[in-house]
């Protein structure tokens, strides 16, 4: 995997929209942040635009995407904020001059488009917090999200939890948005598990869905050929009037406990205020034993 150049005080970090809109003014305790870690911020052109839900039209979307991504001055992208959409621009963004001059991508929800996508290309990016975020993010989630930036060390100590399944494993961290995941397999994006620990997440899914997605995966031969699985939050799940009879977590276990394999259960990461950097395509140790549970990244 290809790691792109840490960040140094005096970089540029560039923010964009490559999915829902983002047209208040909401920017400031990102810009400060960023400002206190020695970054200098440019807005891109998606910021304030308004095309229904989305943050411009799909080729301003893309414009302002690829314009980042070639600029040798911006050393990392930062996407603003989540919904809908990429999906709908990653087709039309040319990585060519990526490859050459690679750098760091952010964000998490449906920023796993790129996430799994860049994975597929060899180059690592990461999952963590976005700006609109950061006024109710924990001080542990900014926190990691600057040393991943910075290239300080990254490593998570957590409480056992009762779902968990005791063992060590070696392996690439891939994954993202469970509901992401399961909309690009089949396609040129779609993330590749053999070998790999993968993390999942998601908000605002009814529970069936949440094992219709899981099947899938397991159909696909998605999950049997995992080193480990990392279960982050599972957040605002809905339910039928008849009841599914099973919590999100209960799923996933259903679906993965014939899986000889260490898991950990409700990890620090996703549509939670304590959102935890994860750093996609690096190798990590996963152990875990019936005390705490440990990641780290090498």
């Amino acid at each position: 995997m290809i790691t792109p150049p840490f960040l140094q005080k005096g970089d540029t970090i560039a923010i964009v929209s490559t999915a829902r809109k983002n047209i208040e003014d909401n920017l400031k305790p990102t810009i400060d942040l960023l400002a206190g870690w020695g970054l200098n911020v440019k807005l891109g052109k998606t910021i304030g635009l308004d095309y229904y839900q989305l943050a411009g039209t799909d080729d301003q979307r893309a414009v302002d995407f690829q314009e980042q991504m070639d600029n040798p001055n911006i050393k990392a992208i930062w996407c603003v904020r989540g919904g809908y959409g990429t999906v709908k621009i990653i087709d039309k963004l040319d990585f060519t001059k990526f490859k050459q001059n690679p750098k760091w991508i952010i964000g998490f929800s449906d920023v796993t488009v790129l996430h799994s996508h860049l994975n597929r290309m060899g180059i690592e990016s990461l999952h963590a917090t976005m700006p609109v975020a950061i006024p109710r993010a924990t001080d542990e989630a900014k926190n990691s999200l600057c040393a991943a930036l910075f290239n300080d060390k990254l490593e998570y100590t957590l409480d056992c939890d009762a779902l968990n399944h005791i063992g060590a494993a070696k392996g690439e961290l891939v994954g993202g948005n469970l509901s992401i995941l399961y909309s690009l397999l089949g396609s040129q994006s779609a993330v590749e598990c053999t070998d790999k620990i993968l993390f999942i997440e998601d908000l605002d899914e009814y529970l069936y869905h949440v094992d219709r997605m899981m099947m899938n995966l397991k159909r696909n031969g998605c999950l049997s050929g995992l080193k480990g699985i990392i279960v982050g939050a599972m957040t605002e799940m809905k339910d039928n009037e008849i009841p599914w009879g099973r919590n999100a977590l209960e799923i996933i276990e259903d679906t993965v406990k014939g899986l000889n394999i260490p898991i950990i259960y409700n990890f620090p990461a996703g549509h939670i205020r304590d959102n935890r950097a994860l750093i996609f395509g690096r190798k990590v140790s996963l152990e875990v034993n019936a005390e705490h549970s440990k990641v780290i990244f090498e």
